[in-house]
């Protein structure tokens, strides 16, 4: 698919250098993945010379959690970029959800980006939203029910990135890009309007 860019370079200080672009070009308003790999990129981010203030920083997805809980993406987010004056925004049910300048996704093992898991709908509105989920079965590594971007919300963005880490993620990548499965990231490849850009490494 000539709508998929592939970065074999995707260790963290490339990734880093996307975003770093992407707010240096003006842009003023990302939704940025949580997880584990995401971490040390966001500390490289963090510490770069950027033009911060007026940037508004959202997860793409939220465990129903504290936001001082181990397990928030806002309280992560919120820790990871304190050294900036960039505003992390908390994610709430109702919130008002317009284009993203850039969209960070990362990807879990069965496919699933964000909160949207498979067997489970990508949100039952054409308009971009957030909406409330709950994994079946739970994850045992985060038993929490969800916020998530919907579908409509993370494709509103001129700039999609995703990251993922290792080989069984590539080939489950690959198979979703071949059409080959009906997961939500297949789903996602199926409906983009343009170009993402894919971060890979192997470990």
């Amino acid at each position: 698919m000539n709508r998929i860019v592939w970065d074999d370079r995707g260790d963290d200080a490339a990734v880093a250098d996307h975003v770093a672009a992407a707010i240096r070009r003006g842009g003023k308003k990302l939704a940025v993945s949580g997880g584990n790999t995401v971490t040390l990129i966001l500390a490289l981010l963090a510490a770069r010379d950027l033009p911060w203030s007026g940037v508004e920083i959202l997860p793409t997805d939220e465990r129903c959690v504290p936001a001082e809980h181990p397990a928030s993406n806002f309280g992560a987010l919120s820790r990871a970029f304190a050294p900036t004056s960039a505003l992390v925004r908390p994610m709430t049910p109702a919130m008002a959800i317009t284009p993203f300048d850039l969209v960070w996704l990362g990807m879990g093992l069965d496919g699933h980006i964000a909160s949207l898991f498979p067997g489970q709908p990508m949100g039952d509105t054409d308009q971009p939203t957030v909406v409330a989920v709950r994994p079946d079965p739970l994850p045992p590594e985060a038993p929490f029910d969800r916020l998530s971007l919907n579908l409509p919300a993370l494709l509103a963005t001129p700039d999609l990135i995703l990251v993922i880490r290792g080989q069984e993620k590539r080939r489950v990548l690959e198979s979703a890009i071949g059409g080959e499965s009906g997961l939500p990231v297949a789903k996602l490849v199926q409906s983009l309007p343009g170009m993402m850009r894919m971060f890979w490494s192997a470990a």
